[in-house]
């Protein structure tokens, strides 16, 4: 695998049961890259980032991360990973959330934690016990606790829903300070506004890659400006 690349899938299969989750998905993710996974809930987004992230082992083919075959725990440590529930402990307060995953991730010191709350612009309700949280503040705490230890791979599952248009558009906007700066991310979904943000796209739909490229790219294969529209011809639905 090249250097340039952060992420290498290549020709995965995953199965539960009778359901294929992921059908032979290949791709790669340039460091310094946001790449989303676009496509409608079941589609194999959740599983395809939990195999990158080496929570899921594939039946067959490889995931190779920041250089290394997974799974591989000592890849973790350059890993940041939010999923789609936040997995936050409820009794503590968003402070002591954040310096619990900084802790687990060898970083000491409250500077790191500070900056994380300040990103996610949590900072003044860090005292505030979680399960009093709105669902977006829920959200913000969750990233928060992903970016703390400043990893070099980002893997965003659904990481706006239910947060606040304005806020999610000063998200987007960290998140391409993060990329500037060498950080790649990966984040799922299946909202088209967001899929434009990214600097390329997978389309997927039944555990299988339909398309990749740029958002252009995407519309243009599509025959359509619209990237919904675009997604929809390619996935041999009617728009």
């Amino acid at each position: 695998m090249s250097d340039s690349y952060a992420v290498d899938v290549q020709d995965v299969h995953r199965r539960f049961g009778p359901i294929t989750a992921l059908d032979g998905v290949t791709l790669r993710v340039r460091q310094g890259e946001i790449y989303g996974l676009l496509g409608p809930n079941g589609a194999g987004k959740t599983t395809l980032i939990r195999t990158i992230v080496g929570l899921v082992a594939p039946d067959s083919g490889t995931v190779t991360v920041l250089g290394r075959r997974m799974p591989d725990l000592d890849v973790l440590r350059g890993v940041g990973y939010m999923t789609q529930q936040a997995a936050l402990y409820p009794g503590l307060s968003v402070e002591e959330n954040v310096q619990f995953f900084a802790a687990i991730n060898g970083i000491d010191g409250e500077a790191g934690v500070r900056d994380a709350l300040e990103l996610v612009r949590l900072y003044d309700r860090r005292k505030s016990v979680v399960s009093t949280l709105s669902g977006g503040m829920r959200q913000r705490c969750s990233l928060a606790c992903a970016l703390v230890h400043k990893p070099k791979l980002l893997l965003l599952d659904e990481p706006t829903v239910g947060v606040d248009p304005q806020l999610r558009v000063q998200f987007w906007e960290d998140f391409r300070k993060m990329a500037a700066a060498g950080t790649t991310i990966v984040v799922s979904s299946h909202v088209m506004d967001e899929a434009e943000r990214c600097q390329r796209l997978g389309l997927i739909q039944y555990g299988r890659l339909l398309s990749e490229g740029t958002p252009a790219e995407i519309r243009e294969r599509g025959g359509s400006q619209n990237l919904e529209e675009a997604f929809l011809a390619l996935a041999g639905q009617p728009s």
